[in-house]
């Protein structure tokens, strides 16, 4: 079942991030599915702390980009969706090649969203599983 409640589109998600910290990171989106939205981050030196991983942050950067492009997207025009929580477990590490992240909702409510984002290597392992609650602010 198709979710989005406006439009929604690969180049419509890389368009409002000109010039943002997901620009900056290097971060690119992939796919948009009827539930889901699929992005990834390069391993490098704009997102590798001192000991050469993936930062923590940087994963956490695409779980919560992920998940709050599904929430305002799949609410309806003038709605608005702000974070109240995100959580992430690192799993594995990253020293080189993409992570990619995968958006999926749990819980599509009139107030509140939850998503969940698995961000996984380029072997397929499981490098972060991270979920995001939106706050659904209707129109002023």
């Amino acid at each position: 079942m198709r979710i989005w409640k406006q439009p929604i589109s690969v180049a419509g998600l890389a368009a409002v991030h000109v010039n943002t910290t997901v620009a900056h990171l290097g971060i690119e989106f992939l796919e948009v599915g009827d539930d889901f939205i699929k992005a990834r981050t390069p391993v490098d030196h704009r997102t590798q702390q001192p000991y050469g991983l993936l930062h923590g942050g940087v994963s956490v950067v695409l779980a919560e980009t992920l998940g709050s492009c599904g929430a305002a997207l799949s609410s309806p025009p003038g709605f608005r969706a702000v974070g109240l929580d995100v959580n992430a477990n690192h799993i594995k590490g990253a020293t080189s090649g993409w992570v990619t992240g995968i958006a999926r909702p749990i819980h599509l409510g009139r107030s509140t969203h939850v998503w969940q984002i698995d961000l996984r290597n380029d072997a397929g392992e499981l490098t972060c599983v991270s979920r995001i609650t939106m706050a659904i602010l209707a129109p002023r």
